[in-house]
This record gives C-alpha cells, structure tokens and sequence, in this order.
C-alpha cells in the first residue's frame, strides 16, 4: 500500500492544537484494489480527484501552506476503525443468523434476523464513531514533510 501524500491548503492553531487542510490525491493507493482485486476502494473512486481534509499536525513539525506532507494513521488505529465499520454489522449478521438456526426458525427468518443483525451492527458501530473521543483517534496526521512548493526542496 502506498502512503497518500498531499499539499497543505492552510494551517490553523487552536488550545487543541495545530491542524492543517491538505488537498489529497483520492486516485487508489493500492494497485490491487485499483486492479479491483482487493476490498474494493479502487472500484468506488473512479478517475482520480482532489480531496480536502483535516488533519492533525505533530508538534514541532516545520510546515507551511504549499507544503507537500506523507499522511499516515498508526495501523492499529486503522486496524480498529476496520472493526468498528466492518466487524460489528458482521458479527450482529452472524448472531443473528445463529439465534435464528438455534431457535430453529427456518431459513427466511434466518436471513431476516442476519439483516436486522447486520443494522444493529451499523448502529453501533455508528454509536462508536459519533463519539468524539473515539472518533479523534482515527485523523491521520502528518508524517513528515515532503518538500514545498515554492522552493521544491
């Protein structure tokens, strides 16, 4: 997997610290999900655009407007996020699927009780997210900077 890079837009600086705005190349960042062989990111982008996002930058890290950053996220971090998108609607689709086997139900009622699991799932991992506390943890931040775009060093 590539690292994204972009170009800072503007920094701002609050009691929570320094952000930026980077404009992103969203082209795919995997060959293989832009070969539509992997998850199937590459798929849903199509041609390659521009965009802007939120980031967290590290303190005492030299930036400036026009700048060209890497954008990395700890792969825990991006491990988890996983999870919590994917893992619970498929864990609530298994429980309930498997409720419905148990209590022998049949195979309409199964497949009902898997959706409705599936939409539990989705509403809390959405729970999840809409914490803020939770959510601050998946914004990337700024890895290093690549080089500006005046001086192109």
């Amino acid at each position: 997997m590539n690292i994204p890079t972009g170009t800072i837009h503007s920094l701002t600086s609050d009691e929570q610290g320094t952000r930026a705005l980077i404009d992103v190349d969203d082209s795919p960042v995997c060959l293989r999900c832009a070969a539509g062989k992997g998850c199937g990111a590459g798929l849903l982008t199509g041609t390659a655009k521009r965009r802007r996002v939120e980031v967290s930058v590290r303190t005492g890290l030299p930036v400036a407007a026009g700048d060209r950053v890497e954008l990395v996220l700890a792969t825990d971090r991006l491990l988890r996020a996983s999870l919590i998108s994917y893992g619970l609607p498929l864990l609530g689709a298994l429980l309930g699927a498997g409720i419905a086997y148990l209590l022998a139900l049949g195979d309409a009622a199964a497949a009902l009780a898997a959706m409705a699991g599936i939409w539990a799932g989705w509403i809390v991992g959405r729970w999840q997210l809409d914490r803020g506390s939770c959510l601050q943890q998946f914004v990337p931040k700024i890895g290093r900077r690549l080089h500006t775009q005046e001086s192109g060093s």
